[in-house]
């Protein structure tokens, strides 16, 4: 919903937005919650649940928090974030068939 030129957006359609490092164009996840400051009435982050190891069963890895002053944009679909935030992908590793 956009309210002039600003976009007027819930908390709980958060969720359902993907979160991208805007420098490395890297997929970090999508919002799993939020922290609130109760005197002030302000969200201060975002959180991404870090992910699953090992189908769940070993734990998972840490929770990344997005400070609110790293979001670049909030979109329609995806979160922008700042380059403050250091994650990254594991590589896939590869093995050879023949050779």
């Amino acid at each position: 919903m956009f309210a002039g030129d600003v976009m007027v957006c819930r908390i709980v359609e958060l969720r359902h937005k993907e979160v991208i490092n805007s420098t490395n164009g890297c997929r970090i996840g999508f919002v799993d919650d939020v922290e609130v400051d109760t005197a002030t009435a302000q969200v201060r982050s975002i959180i991404v649940f870090g992910r699953p190891r090992c189908f769940g069963v070993m734990g998972r890895n840490e929770d990344l928090i997005i400070p609110w002053d790293d979001i670049q944009l909030i979109g329609q679909d995806t979160i922008l974030v700042g380059s403050n935030i250091k994650y990254q992908q594991k590589a896939k590793k590869t093995t050879k068939l023949f050779g």
